[in-house]
């Protein structure tokens, strides 16, 4: 099965590899899309325009679908929509909000800011969720993730028991930050039982999830 990972980073924010070479290993371990989402705040918008010039390469040259993003990261949570949108107008077309996870100290209320946004389209490694957010999410159609990256990945039972229950979508995502992150389809299934999700679910968190986001888009 191809793969499909709508999370990761570049050397345009705090990842080690260049847009290409990210391309380039995934296309090897059998990726047919993914997105470059780098960590943005009102700082460094211009990292996007960046990351599309090196897609727009890729994408002309190479048997895989690299799609501009950006993940807005550790700002207020006040701001977070507006960000997103500018994110939009610049060129990004997959919108991730850095969640409340258990693993950095994400500010309160960002998970409840996200999930109320038009213009998010993820929430990535969402920690401790209320059942509440999870219900807006499921309400606002957008999607929470199932993180393969170490720290982040410590609610992922929590966030696949509750988005389960409500009936939220979900994706397994890596957060790649360097060559060692990227993962196979195979793993990134393990990944998902390991959070508690049948196989079905799996299936539905690995494909037809972030399928549905990419057609919702024009991909």
């Amino acid at each position: 099965m191809k793969r499909i990972d709508l999370h990761m980073h570049s050397l345009f924010s705090d990842g080690e590899l260049l847009p290409s070479e990210i391309a380039r290993r995934a296309q090897v371990l059998g990726h047919e899309t993914i997105a470059i989402t780098d960590h943005i705040d009102s700082s460094n918008l211009e990292a996007i325009s960046k990351i599309k010039e090196a897609i727009d390469d890729i994408n002309n040259n190479w048997d895989i679908n690299v799609v501009p993003g950006a993940e807005i990261t550790h700002v207020p949570a006040e701001v977070i929509d507006k960000l997103a949108k500018k994110s939009i107008k610049l060129g990004a077309e997959i919108i991730i909000v850095h969640g409340e996870t258990l693993a950095e100290p994400v500010v309160e209320g960002t998970n409840l800011a996200a999930v109320k946004s038009s213009n998010v389209d993820i929430l990535a490694h969402p920690g401790l969720i209320t059942l509440e957010e999870v219900e807006i999410a499921k309400k606002n159609k957008i999607t929470l993730e199932i993180s393969g990256r170490k720290g982040h990945c410590l609610a992922n039972g929590h966030v696949a028991c509750l988005a389960t229950e409500i009936g939220a979508d979900l994706v397994i995502d890596t957060d790649a930050h360097s060559p060692n992150d990227l993962i196979t389809f195979e793993q990134a299934q393990k990944i998902g039982l390991g959070a508690g999700l049948a196989k079905d679910e799996v299936m539905k968190a690995l494909i037809d999830n972030p399928k549905k986001i990419l057609e919702n888009k024009g991909f």
